[in-house]
């Protein structure tokens, strides 16, 4: 059988998350050309990716990171924690290179940016389907990934922190949520309402976001999530 009569038979169905509808229709329309690939399903939030994902069980998932209600980060971070197999490619308008070491702690397989190339995103979805990650246009196994993340961490957090690996750990489902309302402009106390929690609490999350940031104040964490996508600032309507 050659490669080609392989492809025909082993499909790779694809999962495509992204609230923009124009982009959401491009990929499927681009994917829609290749014989090997399957598009089994759209959708358009970070809850909506959970609930197709554990319906559908994709072998690909191409989730953007900005998204509505659960940002593609924690997307990824909870299917990983429940173990689920699927291949998550992460796909966003911002890069550098902290944002990668981010996505790829997380549990992506890979992650590019949205002016990728279809060729280039169809040769991806083969190599994360067949068990490799690609970060940086370079393809790795899991060993050499782990490689990759090790030296990442070290070359960002800089000679003068002591505690590296304390630093680029993914933020939890919690962290997400409190930096939202920091970003909000919320006080610890009013934060603390809302999630019904202490402040002190709050405080020790504070001091944990900042810390996997590599950020001095709250600010600057509020900033830094706003630029990666990780959070999004509300409109006049969603506080009436």
């Amino acid at each position: 059988m050659n490669r080609d009569d392989h492809r025909k038979q082993q499909k790779i169905n694809v999962l495509i998350i992204d609230d923009h509808p124009l982009f959401r229709d491009g990929l499927q329309q681009a994917l829609g050309y290749e014989e090997d690939i399957h598009v089994i399903g759209c959708a358009e939030n970070g809850e909506e990716a959970l609930q197709m994902t554990r319906q559908l069980d994709p072998d690909v998932l191409l989730l953007d990171i900005n998204l509505p209600v659960i940002n593609g980060l924690q997307v990824t971070r909870q299917l990983k924690t429940e173990r689920n197999h699927v291949a998550i490619i992460l796909i966003t308008a911002y890069h550098d290179e902290e944002q990668v070491l981010h996505a790829m702690r997380t549990g992506a397989a890979a992650y590019v940016s949205k002016d990728v190339m279809p060729d280039e995103l169809v040769q991806i979805i083969r190599d994360v389907s067949g068990g490799l990650n690609v970060v940086n246009g370079e393809r790795m196994d899991a060993e050499q990934l782990d490689e990759w993340i090790q030296s990442s961490v070290e070359a960002l957090s800089g000679p003068y922190i002591i505690d590296a690996d304390d630093h680029f750990i993914p933020l939890s489902h919690r962290e997400m949520e409190i930096l939202q309302y920091v970003t909000d402009g919320l006080s610890n106390k009013e934060i603390a309402v809302k999630l019904r929690i202490s402040q002190q609490t709050v405080k020790n999350h504070m001091t944990s976001i900042l810390k996997k940031l590599n950020v001095e104040d709250r600010t600057q964490a509020a900033v830094n999530a706003i630029r990666r996508g990780w959070v999004r600032l509300k409109s006049p309507s969603d506080h009436s």
